[in-house]
């Protein structure tokens, strides 16, 4: 194959027992920029400040990497082909689409396509 599938780092989601407390510490501790903001969904996205991957809080979900994909569902397509199992088929999010693959060895692999882009100023919920 020429063209890697997985190909960044989209966000690493970190789970919170609740958002205020979360930003307590990732924001206003550490220093993290907040992104955008999103209660009905349980996240909150911070800047890393020396790339495009973001930290994004979660209420609901595990500890995990987010990889960035071109295609979800020709990216679920491509690790079928290659030996790998869909756990979770693609849908849609506010940013794009998201699917949880997994590669022969059990490995949990969320992928995650930008096509409506990133969240930001305009979409940010309170």
């Amino acid at each position: 194959m020429d063209d890697p599938i997985l190909r960044a780092i989209d966000a690493v989601t970190i789970p919170v027992p609740d958002l205020d407390s979360g930003l307590a510490f990732y924001r206003d501790r550490l220093g993290h920029r907040v992104l955008w903001r999103n209660d009905a969904v349980g996240q909150a996205g911070l800047a890393l400040p020396d790339g495009d991957s973001e930290l994004v809080l979660t209420t609901r979900q595990t500890y995990e990497p987010d990889w960035l994909v071109t295609s979800v569902p020709d990216a679920v397509a491509a690790l079928v082909a290659a030996g790998g199992s869909v756990i979770t088929e693609p849908v849609e999010i506010p940013v794009g689409r998201v699917a949880v693959a997994a590669d022969p060895f059990g490995n949990s692999l969320v992928l995650v396509d930008l096509s409506k882009g990133r969240y930001g100023e305009a979409r940010r919920q309170t």
